[in-house]
C-alpha cells in the first residue's frame, strides 16, 4: 500500500465554534487524530496565532477570516464552513492562494423551513404579543387579531432549497403560495411565480426571505418595499442580516402598517453571549426575535458536521473539490495503488505543457489525468507511477504560474 506523503496525525485540524461532535467522529474515523477543538470562536489575533500551523480549519458563522488570517496561513490547505453561507471567508484570497472553501448548502434546510412555518402561525395568531401579557400577569383572551393560515397568501422571496421547501409545507397547511426569485425555477405544487418583487409584496398576507447576501440583495426590503405590503401583512427573515433595513422596518412597526415580523438575523450581531445584542426591534411586542437560530437543531447540526467533514476528507485524501465553493469543480475517487499529484496554477498558456514535460524528462508516465480551470485558475490532479526522485516536486512547484502543487500519495 502506497504511504500518504503526509501523515495523518500531522494533519492539524482547528475547529471553531462548537461545531458538532459527528465532524470530529468523521476525522477521528478517516484518521486524523490531531484535532483541536474550541466551543466558541477565537479573538483574531489568537487565531492568526493557531492559523500558522493549521492545515485544515473548520468554522461557523461568527469567525471571519480574513487576508490577514489568510496571509499567516502558510499551512492551510483548505476550510470548511459549518453552515450554509461562506461570506465570512475572503472567497477571493483564498481562491488566489489555492485554498477551497466548503460547506453545507443545504443540509439545514429543513430546520429552516420548519421554523418559518411555526412562525406564520405564531405571528398571525399574535402568539408573541399574548406571550408577553400573560408573563406580566395579564389574561387577555379574545380572538381579535388571530387568523388562520388556511387560504392566506404566503410571499417566498427566493425560491432555493429553503424556500421551495417552505412552499411545500405552507401548501400542506392551506396556504395559497407565491413566490419571486431572479431565476426561471419550476413551480412545486400549485405555487404561483410572480414576474416582479412588487407583485409579490403586494398579494402577500406574509413574506419570507430566502435570498443570499449579494449586493443585489443588501436591504431588498427597505421602506418602498415594506409601505407596498398590504396593511396589516407580517414579515419573516431568516436568511442574511443584511437584507432587511432594520430602522425602516421599525418604523413601519410604530405606524402598525406591518402587523408583526419575525427575525432571526441582523446586520451586526453579537460576537459571543456575552455580548448586548442591540437592536429597534427590541421595543416591539409583535416582533420574535430568535439569535440566527434558523438551522439550530440537533438533526441539522449533525448533517452540517457530517457533510461538510467529508467534503474536506475527501480533499485531504485524494483531492476532489467537489462542492467547493470557491474553485474549480474535480470530483475523483482515491487509488493509492498509484502516485498522486496536485498542482494549482494561474490560468495561462502553457502551464500543462510544461507539467507534463516534466513528467516525461523523469521518465513518469501519466497514468490519468484530471483537469479543470475557470478564468483565473487551473487545477490538475495527475496519477502516475514509478519511483519519484526528491527534485521532481521542487521542480514542479517552481514551475512559472504556480499556485501550490502536493504529493497526495
Amino acid at each position: 500500500m502506497q504511504k500518504l506523503s503526509l501523515n495523518k496525525n500531522k494533519i492539524k485540524i482547528l475547529l471553531l465554534e462548537g461545531i458538532h461532535e459527528k465532524a470530529v467522529q468523521e476525522f477521528k474515523d478517516a484518521g486524523y487524530t490531531n484535532i483541536e477543538y474550541y466551543k466558541t470562536a477565537l479573538e483574531k489575533n489568537e487565531l492568526i496565532r493557531k492559523i500558522k500551523d493549521t492545515h485544515i480549519l473548520g468554522i461557523r458563522s461568527r469567525t471571519q477570516v480574513d487576508a490577514d488570517i489568510l496571509k499567516e496561513a502558510k499551512k492551510l490547505i483548505t476550510i470548511g464552513c459549518f453552515c450554509i453561507g461562506v461570506n465570512q471567508v475572503d472567497l477571493d484570497m483564498a481562491k488566489k492562494i489555492g485554498i477551497p472553501v466548503f460547506n453545507a448548502p443545504y443540509s439545514n434546510t429543513r430546520s429552516v423551513a420548519e421554523l418559518v412555518i411555526g412562525e406564520v402561525i405564531m405571528l398571525m395568531r399574535g402568539i408573541s404579543e399574548k406571550n408577553v401579557l400573560m408573563h406580566q400577569g395579564v389574561w387577555k383572551k379574545t380572538a381579535a387579531n388571530a387568523y388562520e393560515i388556511r387560504e392566506k397568501n404566503i410571499g417566498i422571496v427566493g425560491y432555493g432549497h429553503i424556500g421551495s421547501q417552505v412552499s411545500v409545507l405552507a401548501e400542506s397547511l392551506g396556504m395559497s403560495v407565491h413566490y419571486y426569485d431572479i431565476e426561471n425555477k419550476l413551480s412545486i405544487g400549485n405555487a404561483k411565480a410572480c414576474k416582479s418583487l412588487n407583485e409579490l409584496l403586494k398579494i402577500s398576507d406574509v413574506v419570507t426571505l430566502h435570498v443570499p447576501s449579494t449586493p443585489e440583495t443588501k436591504n431588498i426590503i427597505s421602506k418602498n418595499e415594506l409601505y407596498k405590503m398590504r396593511k396589516g401583512s407580517y414579515i419573516i427573515n431568516l436568511s442574511r442580516g443584511d437584507t432587511v433595513n432594520i430602522p425602516d422596518l421599525a418604523k413601519s412597526l410604530k405606524e402598525k402598517h406591518i402587523a408583526g415580523a419575525a427575525i432571526d438575523v441582523f446586520p451586526k450581531e453579537p460576537a459571543t453571549g456575552d455580548e448586548e445584542f442591540k437592536s429597534e426591534l427590541r421595543e416591539f411586542n409583535n416582533v420574535i426575535l430568535t439569535a440566527h437560530i434558523g438551522g439550530s437543531t440537533k438533526e441539522a447540526q449533525k448533517n452540517i458536521g457530517q457533510e461538510v467533514a467529508e467534503k474536506l476528507i475527501k480533499y485531504s485524501d485524494n483531492g476532489s473539490t467537489l462542492g467547493a465553493q470557491n474553485f474549480v469543480q474535480v470530483s475523483i475517487l482515491g487509488n493509492l495503488s498509484r502516485k498522486r499529484f496536485f498542482h494549482m496554477h494561474k490560468n495561462k498558456p502553457g502551464v500543462i505543457d510544461k507539467i507534463n514535460k516534466l513528467f516525461a524528462s523523469y521518465k513518469l508516465n501519466i497514468l490519468s489525468q484530471y483537469l479543470q480551470t475557470d478564468c483565473d485558475i487551473g487545477y490538475v490532479i495527475i496519477d502516475t507511477k514509478g519511483k519519484i526522485d526528491p527534485s521532481f516536486l521542487k521542480k514542479l512547484n517552481s514551475i512559472p504560474h504556480t499556485i501550490r502543487c502536493r504529493m497526495l500519495y
